[in-house]
């Protein structure tokens, strides 16, 4: 009776054991495979890049132009200037021919700075100006003179300046003899130089002021974009 009850028993055992096997819930784990770190890809090694058509010209794309992904073999052409007179536009190509551009020069009918005007206004009445220029000639200012101004009347001019040292000085004698003198740009008409460079795609525009001479003389000075062939 005893060995029936034992036979029973591990049959029972037996069992329970197949039926927690066929569910699953006596098996090993298995590595999730979806859980490993992902790592990073090219987009297109990515199934979802998104793909040009065949019928698109690839090679037109900018990065087939160069590494940099810019067209480097497109050309600006700018207008330096103007310059008023030949040293000038001489000393600025020398300096745009150092710096390995092709400078070409030009001379064009156009409107050009000519310097800093330094004049006082005139008084009302003709004694009163008269005593006025007779006070600038005593105080060492002998080349002013009665001259029509940038407005619709006339003024005293105390002098054109090319060079700001120059300007400043001529203030401060004025005004050290109780005047307070006015300044102007003065520009005149007449043959002025450019000079034309070609830029690439990948060049700065340029700085005018690193095209002035040592002299210390001020140049008005503008970058922009050169004419057509028929508006030279």
């Amino acid at each position: 009776m005893t060995i029936l009850k034992s036979i029973v028993v591990v049959l029972v055992l037996a069992n329970v054991c197949y039926f927690l096997w066929e569910h699953g819930i006596a098996k090993t784990p298995e590595v999730d495979v979806a859980a490993a770190p992902a790592t990073l890809k090219l987009a297109s090694e990515s199934p979802e890049a998104v793909r040009v058509p065949p019928s698109e010209p690839v090679a037109d794309s900018p990065r087939e132009a160069g590494s940099s992904g810019l067209l480097t073999n497109v050309k600006r052409c700018i207008s330096v200037g103007p310059f008023r007179d030949v040293s000038e536009a001489a000393h600025a190509a020398s300096t745009l021919r150092s710096g390995g551009y092709d400078p070409r020069q030009r001379v064009a009918d156009g409107e050009v700075w000519a310097g800093v005007w330094v004049y006082l206004p005139l008084p009302p009445s003709r004694p009163a100006a008269e005593q006025t220029l007779a006070k600038l000639k005593a105080g060492g200012i002998d080349d002013a003179l009665e001259m029509p101004g940038p407005n619709d009347g006339s003024v005293i001019s105390l002098g054109l300046y090319s060079e700001p040292k120059r300007a400043q000085a001529r203030v401060a004698q004025a005004q050290a003899l109780g005047f307070n003198p006015g300044i102007a740009d003065r520009k005149r008409n007449g043959n002025v130089y450019w000079i034309d460079i070609d830029l690439k795609s990948t060049d700065s525009l340029l700085n005018p002021s690193d095209l002035q001479g040592e002299s210390g003389r001020i140049v008005r000075l503008e970058v922009k974009g050169c004419p057509s062939a028929g508006a030279q």
